[in-house]
């Protein structure tokens, strides 16, 4: 199963679980360091029956419509790195050119964000140009203890691909932060994932996992500030979406204080397969008093 578990920051080196992963080269500010993250887990098994409280979508018909939308991606190679307004801008005209991002609203078209920090910017991966710098965080010794992800170039391909070939339900993107790619995201439909198990999942609920690439991010509260922009982008860009959640490893104390300082409250303790994680929601209503 994928990371869950990514740092982000509260102010010194973070490492957070996935589903917010946030990681500290994968650590964000405040010592976080990336867990693993459940998203990508596409084909698990449906719901237990009888499971209260849980939206049981995990096998999800998606309608003839939708199917056919999606469909319409295949067979069209991404944009080159020229493509995305020199390296990592936004895509000239608004357009988007990763059709098949249609359960998550089209990440690619959502914009810059300003923060204090910098303009920031979720670009969706493209694995030619991308994939090196990626494998490079993953090999990280802070990141690799939470993602699992540690090995040649091949490990982390074959984790990407699982989500880039999938249906949409998850995308990974890099954070460029001031034109310069400094951590990876996962945006996901939490409803849509074996996450959904283990809590009252609601429709749209929108998961995400972090891990900060770069050392001089790192310790410094950009963690905890860039998930917020990034819970708020969410909200902003999926109108249908009430919750941002996460799930980063109960022990993790440093992401678990990042994701408090970006907005996010703490739902509950969960059992997830490989870890005792702690559920953090933001809360479209609790956005302005958070």
């Amino acid at each position: 199963m994928p990371p869950t578990d990514a740092s982000t920051d509260a102010s010194t080196d973070v490492s957070t679980d996935a589903s917010t992963d946030v990681s500290t080269d994968a650590s964000t500010d405040t010592s976080t360091v990336a867990d693993s993250d459940t998203s990508a887990d596409a084909g698990a098994e449906p719901a237990t029956p009888g499971a209260t409280d849980c939206e049981d979508t995990l096998d999800l018909q998606l309608p003839d419509e939708l199917l056919a939308l999606i469909a319409h991606g295949d067979g069209q190679e991404p944009p080159a790195a020229a493509d995305v307004n020199g390296a990592y801008g936004p895509t000239a005209g608004g357009a988007d050119p990763y059709p098949r991002e249609d359960l998550l609203d089209h990440i690619a078209t959502w914009g810059p964000a300003a923060t204090d920090v910098g303009v920031f910017q979720l670009v969706p991966v493209h694995l030619p140009r991308d994939l090196p710098l990626i494998s490079r965080w993953m090999n990280d010794p802070a990141v690799a203890e939470f993602w699992e992800l540690a090995g040649p170039e091949s490990v982390t391909e074959a984790h990407l691909r699982a989500q880039l070939d999938g249906d949409g339900r998850s995308v990974p993107c890099l954070g460029v932060l001031a034109g310069t790619p400094m951590s990876y995201w996962e945006i996901y439909r939490a409803d849509l994932d074996p996450l959904a198990r283990h809590y009252p999942a609601r429709p749209h609920d929108t998961g995400i996992h972090l891990l900060i690439g770069g050392v001089t991010h790192r310790g410094r509260g950009i963690g905890s500030t860039l998930l917020r922009v990034v819970a708020d982008l969410v909200l902003d860009r999926r109108p249908a979406c009430a919750r941002v959640v996460a799930e980063p490893d109960l022990r993790n104390t440093p992401s678990v204080s990042a994701f408090l300082s970006a907005g996010f409250r703490f739902a509950a303790e969960v059992d997830l397969p490989d870890k005792r994680a702690a559920l953090m929601v933001r809360d479209r209503a609790l956005r302005g008093l958070l």
